[in-house]
C-alpha cells in the first residue's frame, strides 16, 4: 500500500508542481491547463501534450510555465476554473473535453483556446467553420459520436449470437437522440434488437446495468458521453460483475479491463493541442489553424476480459486489431 500511495503522490507531484515555476519565472509565457476529469486516470494526456509543446520547441519549465486546472470530474467546477485561469492572465488555455472547452469560451473571448473535444465544435457553438475558425478559439475535433453504430458493428461481430443488444446514453447529452437514431438504423441492419437504456448520475449508472437483465440484453455499447469517460472504473467493473460483453469509444476503457474500444486516440489529441498551443505562442492566431480531425482509430481487445465472459474472440475480428491486451 505504501508503494502504491507513494506513486500516485509521484504522479500527482508530476502534474501540478510545475505550475510553480509561474512564480518563479514570470517571463515565461504562460498555459492555462483546463480538464475535466481527474490528474490519475488522465495523467498519460499531460506527457503527450507536453510532447506536442516540444515539438514547436517549448519545455515546461525551460521556456513555458503550465497552470493545471482539474475539475476531477465535476463539471459544473469547470466555469470557476476557466475564470481563475483568465485572471491570471494566461497566455493561452488548452482545454480538455467539450464541457471545458464551454467554460474556457465563456471566461474569455481574447485568450487563445486550443480544445480537443470528442464532438462536432461547430454543433457545440464553439466556432462556426472547422476550415477557419472564427473566434478565439480552435483545437482537435475527436469525431467518435459517429462511430457508435461503427461500434454496434463490431459488437455484433463480437458475440454473433447477441438478439438484444442494449445503448447506455446520457439524456443530459445534446447528441443523444441523433445517436439513438444513427444505431437504430444500423441495430436494424444487424437483425438485432435495440434497446436504450439511460444514466446522469453514478446510482443511475448501477441502475442501468440492473435493468440489464429484465431486457434480456446479450451486450452494450457505452453511448459517447464525457460523463462515462470519467466512469470508466465503474462501467468495466460492472460489465464485469453482470457479465456482459461492452464496447466503448476510447482505448482507456479496454485498458482498465473492459473488454473491447473503437475510437480515436486521446494522447494523440492531446499531442495535437500542445503542438497549436506551442503555434499560438509562437504568433499563430486560432484562425490560422483550421480545427484538425483524426484520420486513424484505434481497435484494442481485452483478451482476459474475454475469458472471463466466456467468449472466444473471431479470428476475423484479432486480425484487424490495433491491440491485444493480454
Amino acid at each position: 500500500m505504501r508503494r502504491i500511495g507513494l506513486a500516485v503522490l509521484f504522479t500527482l507531484s508530476l502534474l501540478v508542481a510545475p505550475s510553480a515555476v509561474v512564480a518563479q519565472h514570470k517571463g515565461m509565457p504562460v498555459i492555462g491547463y483546463l480538464h475535466f476529469g481527474s490528474p490519475v486516470p488522465f495523467a498519460y494526456q499531460v506527457p503527450a501534450f507536453r510532447q506536442g509543446l516540444s515539438d514547436i520547441g517549448y519545455v515546461e519549465g525551460q521556456n513555458v510555465a503550465i497552470e493545471y486546472r482539474w475539475a476531477e470530474g465535476m463539471i459544473d467546477r469547470l466555469p470557476a476554473l476557466a475564470v481563475d485561469l483568465v485572471s491570471r492572465h494566461v497566455d493561452v488555455i488548452a482545454a480538455f473535453g467539450p464541457p471545458a472547452a464551454r467554460a474556457a469560451k465563456n471566461a474569455t473571448a481574447t485568450i487563445p483556446i486550443a480544445f480537443t473535444i470528442g464532438a462536432d465544435p461547430v454543433s457545440e457553438g464553439l466556432i462556426t467553420n472547422l476550415a477557419r475558425p472564427d473566434s478565439n478559439l480552435t483545437g482537435v475535433s475527436i469525431l467518435a459520436v459517429g462511430l457508435t453504430p461503427k461500434r454496434l458493428e463490431l459488437l455484433s461481430e463480437l458475440v454473433p449470437q447477441a438478439r438484444v443488444i442494449a445503448l447506455l446514453v446520457n439524456p443530459n447529452n445534446a447528441y443523444t437522440e441523433p445517436m439513438i437514431r444513427e444505431v437504430q438504423e444500423t441495430a436494424h441492419a444487424k437483425k438485432v434488437q435495440l434497446q436504450i437504456v439511460k444514466a446522469r448520475t453514478e446510482s443511475e449508472i448501477d441502475a442501468a446495468f440492473a435493468t440489464l437483465r429484465k431486457l434480456h440484453a446479450d451486450a452494450l455499447v457505452v453511448g459517447d458521453d464525457v460523463f462515462f469517460t470519467t466512469r470508466r472504473e465503474q462501467l468495466v467493473a460492472l460489465a464485469a460483475r453482470y457479465r456482459i460483453p461492452a464496447i466503448e469509444r476510447w482505448r482507456e476503457f479496454t485498458a482498465a479491463g473492459g473488454l473491447i474500444s473503437y475510437g480515436p486516440s486521446l494522447a494523440a489529441g492531446a499531442r495535437q493541442v500542445g503542438i497549436y498551443v506551442g503555434k499560438i505562442l509562437k504568433g499563430a492566431k486560432p484562425s490560422d489553424l483550421p480545427v484538425e480531425q483524426p484520420t486513424k482509430f484505434e481497435l484494442v481487445i481485452n483478451l482476459r476480459a474475454a475469458k472471463a465472459l466466456g467468449l472466444t474472440i473471431p479470428q476475423s475480428v484479432l486480425v484487424r486489431a490495433d491491440e491485444v491486451i493480454q
